[in-house]
């Protein structure tokens, strides 16, 4: 532990740039998760869709069950065969997109479907159209749930951008992958508690995001 102290001290701004690097990678993956596990998860709430709602979550499930490693080597040769970047920083955010994206969708489906029926009958009765009734009742009502999937897709997220390192995408994997390939035990320490740290510091302001924009009404009955 105090050799890693000593390497923090000595190069502070190589644990900055490993940070910069896993925060920029994590967000652009969880922002083109967000918005595909949440728009997915509405499309398949629709009436009639319930055949569709149990394919998308059980193919949703499956991708979840794919190692990692198996994963990125995968996309490696897809985005090789077309002609693509095939390392660094591309297939690792298509995989953590992949990965981060059953919390979210499970959640945003669940939570929708769990809208009480008399206040969209209540919502209909106004005059509002289904759009109206989506934004402005169903939605609503649903961010605490949809925010706890995207809390848990984001910490998820967070672990497994640590083994886009093999790849090339850099970021703390990187000093962990480095610590074992030469034995630095002190590289090892520096990227798992980084990684962990970073974890807990996202998840605590996702816990405050999800306060912020949650209705006044629903935040007082939590």
């Amino acid at each position: 532990m105090l050799e890693a102290w000593e390497f923090i001290s000595r190069r502070p701004e190589l644990l900055a740039e490993w940070v910069l690097a896993h925060l920029w990678i994590i967000f652009v993956a969880i922002v083109i998760a967000v918005i595909l596990g949440v728009a997915l998860g509405i499309y398949i709430t629709g009436k009639g869709k319930e055949h569709l709602a149990d394919t998308t979550l059980y193919l949703a499930e499956i991708m979840m069950t794919i190692p990692s490693l198996a994963l990125l080597g995968l996309l490696m040769s897809l985005l090789s065969s077309i002609g693509l970047k095939a390392i660094g920083f591309l297939p690792a955010v298509i995989a953590l997109v992949i990965y981060g994206q059953l919390p979210i969708l499970r959640n945003t489906f669940k939570a929708i479907q769990a809208v009480d029926p008399a206040m969209i009958e209540a919502g209909r009765g106004m005059g509002m159209n289904e759009r109206q009734i989506l934004f402005k009742i169903q939605l609503p009502l649903a961010i605490p749930v949809i925010m706890a999937g995207v809390r848990n897709s984001v910490v998820l997220v967070i672990g497994i951008a640590a083994i886009a390192a093999l790849i090339g995408a850099g970021g703390l994997g990187a000093p962990i992958f480095r610590g074992l390939r030469n034995a630095r035990m002190d590289l090892i320490i520096i990227g798992g508690i980084s990684v962990s740290i970073l974890a807990l510091l996202v998840d605590g302001l996702m816990a405050l995001v999800e306060r912020r924009i949650t209705p006044k009404g629903l935040r007082v009955s939590k």
